[in-house]
């Protein structure tokens, strides 16, 4: 076993993730974090002050391009919950820009029934 082991097959992570957050289950009510909103790093790089090793491999997934929150928890493979804290952390020190999710405009395709009869059919199909 190396020092780099997180995780026991029988018990689950080592560190579990409420410790990553000092506890905390919502970020400041300064930041709307949601699933979809887009993430873009202002800043990246190891050795910035304040930033830990999660919070910074955060940072580098962000740092290759705006990505939905949604899809940044899953590549770092730690719950919706932890990420929306640690993000808003990283808003607050200024390292990230947490932009809301694009919308559809009244009466754009997410209003058209056709279309989202056909995406249910295509969905049923699968």
């Amino acid at each position: 076993m190396t020092d780099e082991h997180w995780y026991e097959d029988e018990t689950g992570p080592m560190v579990r993730p409420y410790t990553v957050t000092g506890g905390r289950t919502r970020p400041s009510d300064r930041h709307v974090i949601d699933l979809m909103s887009q993430v873009t790093a202002l800043e990246t790089g190891t050795g910035l002050p304040g930033v830990d090793h999660v919070a910074a491999a955060l940072l580098d997934l962000a740092g290759h391009g705006s990505r939905p929150v949604v899809e940044l928890a899953a590549d770092i493979d730690l719950p919706l919950t932890v990420v929306r804290v640690l993000l808003g952390d990283l808003a607050e020190a200024g390292l990230v820009r947490i932009d809301e999710p694009h919308r559809w405009p009244p009466g754009g395709p997410a209003a058209d029934p056709e279309l989202l009869r056909e995406i249910v059919d295509r969905l049923r199909e699968l």
